[in-house]
């Protein structure tokens, strides 16, 4: 068996605000963005890595999804705990410092972790964790 990583999900609150962070400040390149009913669904993903994609969502859609459970779930998304994602960066205080300039909510400083890694943390504009990391 052979298993890559495709695409994983994160929610949104505000589908502009999204796009603006992950394609002006991560500077991913966005694949598809698609709307249907009032929603929205923007594909971003770093250029180089065409088969690699975040897909932002409205968060609470689906079947079998409850108004009570909707509301439990964007009550987790506005306090910043429901997901996120682990991006990697080859110079992170340049990044930092970067993304800083541009005005992401900063998290973590730059730090080197007790279990081996250095990486830093921010916060997108739904509340979403993106940790990213240094490597090579």
């Amino acid at each position: 068996m052979s298993l890559t990583i495709h695409s994983s999900f994160l929610p949104h609150l505000d589908p502009e605000a999204s796009l603006a962070f992950y394609r002006d400040v991560l500077g991913f390149e966005v694949r598809n963005d698609v709307g249907y009913e009032g929603m929205r669904w923007i594909t971003v993903g770093p250029a180089d890595q065409a088969d690699t994609a975040i897909v932002l969502h409205p968060p609470g859609v689906g079947p079998g999804m409850t108004d009570d459970d909707r509301n439990a779930l964007l009550e987790i998304i506005a306090k910043g705990s429901y997901f996120g994602v682990n991006l990697a960066s080859t110079d992170l205080d340049e990044t930092f410092a970067t993304l800083e300039a541009a005005g992401a909510e900063v998290v973590q400083e730059p730090v080197d972790q007790p279990y081996g890694l250095r990486d830093c943390a921010f916060r997108d504009p739904a509340g979403n964790m993106i940790r990213i990391q240094q490597v090579g």
